[in-house]
């Protein structure tokens, strides 16, 4: 249903509202911001079932489920970030997946990082801040088995539905991230599909977390 899909574009809009905050408070880190956008149309260009995609990191994606597009633009998004920014701390924020609501509910996001000093820092600028979220597994010997194709390096979503929902595709985007990157740096998936909205209006989830984040790093 595409009725309030709107909506779908939250992360970006979190993201894109923290960087301007943090430009005109002033913010000791050198801050990037990219906003990896997905247009959710019909067209002669729009991916199709069994398409095999190259990715920027260079693997490929064979695509087995058309709706979960944002995890293709995510994921080229931070691997150009890890290739030109030389970034010692990425955070991604995005309405992801409808699975989040499952897994955390309407006002908790959840979180998937590599570092449980950065989970941490997240959690405690989520309190601080009001913008709560809930750590989930982090463990990719288990999760991205189940993205495996025969055609291509990885699925764009799991084949087992109990595997495919937040935390897949937070693994997903992580496959994509240089492994040196993911030994030695931070890294913080942030899915916020349904804090981020309540009925037909935004509510502005992950902004001052975000804040609150920087200035704890």
């Amino acid at each position: 249903n595409m009725i309030g899909m709107k909506r779908d574009m939250g992360g970006a809009a979190g993201v894109l509202s923290a960087f301007e905050v943090a430009v005109s408070r002033g913010c000791a880190h050198n801050l990037h911001c990219i906003l990896c956008l997905a247009e959710n149309a019909v067209s002669a260009n729009a991916t199709r079932p069994d398409d095999i995609l190259e990715m920027f990191s260079g693997l490929t994606v064979e695509v087995n489920n058309t709706d979960a597009e944002g995890r293709l633009v995510l994921a080229d998004g931070i691997a150009h970030a890890c290739k030109f920014l030389a970034p010692d701390v990425i955070v991604d924020m995005a309405t992801l997946t409808g699975a989040q609501g499952i897994a955390t509910g309407r006002k908790i996001a959840c979180m998937v990082s590599n570092s449980e000093a950065g989970e941490d820092i997240m959690l405690r600028a989520g309190r601080l801040s009001g913008d709560l979220f809930h750590p989930l597994p982090y463990c990719p010997e288990i999760y991205l088995k189940d993205f495996e194709s025969t055609v291509a390096d990885l699925k764009n979503r799991s084949k087992d539905v109990p595997m495919s929902g937040s935390t897949g595709a937070a693994h997903f985007i992580a496959a994509h991230m240089p492994s040196e990157f993911l030994a030695s740096k931070i890294w913080l998936h942030l899915d916020i599909a349904y804090p981020v909205f309540q009925g037909e209006r935004a509510t502005g989830f992950g902004v001052t977390a975000l804040g609150r984040l920087l200035q704890l790093l």
